[in-house]
């Protein structure tokens, strides 16, 4: 009778143990948050031929205001529209936090309106707005981009004074 509760006691645990250990795959935190941080590079730097290292080719941004675009292709062209109006944009991590496949990051953003923007002509105004984004990572790459800026913090800093 003991040698029997002893090898279920033993089997239990071998069961117990045996669940815990995941056939999920391992994922890798510091890697999602390194690809994300070289995404804000690229925005700031400008440098939109290194994109196809980092997004997945189905990459999706889908921001605040509706504003969705899609592909390597539609990152390159929103990044460099958007270095026309604010050529020396800079981001800047302020907080950045992981888990699982998702990683998020609170930026401070910095430019000067040299270009129109949304109807409103260059102003020469250096504006600051934070910024909140989320990033689903798949295979080392962006895959999706959820972008919450602060665009009313924007527009007020480019609407004349009175």
């Amino acid at each position: 009778m003991k040698n029997s509760l002893c090898a279920v006691l033993i089997l239990t645990a071998f069961i117990f143990l045996k669940s815990c250990n995941s056939d999920k795959e391992e994922i890798d935190l510091d890697a999602n948050r390194d690809v994300v941080k070289k995404y804000h590079e690229l925005r700031t730097n400008g440098k939109v031929t290194e994109l196809d290292k980092i997004l997945s080719p189905y990459f999706v941004c889908h921001f605040i205001n509706g504003i969705e675009w899609k592909g390597i292709e539609g990152a390159k062209y929103s990044i460099s529209s958007h270095r026309k109006i604010f050529p020396d944009w800079k981001e800047e991590i302020v907080d950045m936090v992981s888990e699982g496949d998702k990683v998020v990051t609170r930026y401070k953003s910095t430019g000067t309106h040299k270009g129109a923007f949304e109807g409103l002509d260059a102003t020469g105004i250096k504006v600051t707005i934070f910024e909140t984004s989320i990033y689903r990572i798949v295979d080392g790459k962006i895959a999706e981009q959820w972008g919450f800026p602060d665009a009313l913090s924007l527009k007020n800093q480019l609407l004349p004074k009175k």
